[in-house]
């Protein structure tokens, strides 16, 4: 009888039973806890502020990159929103403001792209780049239509014609997206309305791929008046050659427009 009832399943499904939670417990301890790697990024994306700070004083590195797009904890603050880790990474020792993702955009070129102008200002008074070679904050507030943003940037010296690697200026990326405020206040800050990029292209050519009507004739009032002004003269007539007429239809695919920050088309519409 006591050996039928020793090989019961059902007294033993009990006896299990009774005992695993008792035995998780002794176990709880024993288990892996994540490392500092793991907690840093998981804490940014929680946007735990406090616990980014431990880690920092605890020796910390605030550059560390991330696998997928070589985002440091900055970079990646900016892109997820999240401002408590966005707040303490500004004061942390060592922070490195200009740091670049795989695709080179910066924490400053986000906040613009993404028209977040608080982070944009605290980064552009913490003395982040706003000049470099190829794309630009500008280029990427003036795509997104901040206007606060890209006053910012010309307040504080960015080159108002920068030119993209193909050329592309703020100017024409203001006008291909229709933000006709910031097309207007970078003609009245001095973009040079007639500049082409290296397809041929001008401001007035990146509306037009889009049916930009209204930008399009503001444009055009000012290539009037530059090409008539003494000033504009000799770079205006003799160097800006006509855009060919057989262009391809479909011009949005030849402007060479980057996807920044390397968002899907998804994420950029949310």
């Amino acid at each position: 009888m006591d050996q039928e009832q020793s090989h019961d399943p059902g007294r033993r499904q009990l006896l299990a039973a009774a005992l695993l939670p008792g035995l998780e417990r002794m176990l709880q301890p024993l288990s892996k806890k994540p490392d500092s790697y793991t907690e840093w990024f998981d804490a940014i994306h929680l946007d735990d502020g406090n616990r980014c700070r431990q880690l920092l004083e605890r020796g910390f590195d605030p550059n560390t990159i991330e696998p997928e797009r070589f985002d440091t904890g900055l970079i990646l603050s900016v892109r997820k929103k999240s401002w408590r880790v966005f707040a303490a990474l500004l004061s942390a020792r060592g922070i490195e403001l200009d740091a670049r993702s795989r695709n080179g955009d910066t924490a400053l070129m986000i906040a613009a792209f993404n028209g977040e102008v608080a982070a944009a200002n605290r980064l552009i008074d913490k003395g982040a780049e706003i000049n470099r070679p190829g794309w630009t904050a500008l280029h990427y507030a003036a795509a997104s239509g901040s206007l606060p943003i890209t006053r910012k940037l010309l307040e504080h010296a960015a080159y108002i014609d920068a030119e993209s690697p193909n050329k592309t200026t703020p100017l024409m990326m203001a006008a291909r997206a229709g933000h006709e405020k910031v097309v207007v206040l970078l003609l009245e800050e001095g973009a040079d309305v007639l500049l082409k990029n290296e397809l041929g292209l001008d401001a007035i050519d990146f509306a037009k791929s889009q049916e930009r009507i209204a930008i399009v004739r503001i444009l055009e009032r000012w290539q009037t008046k530059a090409r008539s002004s003494p000033t504009k003269a000799e770079t205006g007539e003799s160097s800006v050659k006509s855009a060919p007429d057989d262009r391809e239809a479909d011009v949005g695919q030849e402007l060479g427009i980057p996807t920044p920050p390397e968002q899907s088309s998804t994420e950029r519409q949310q």
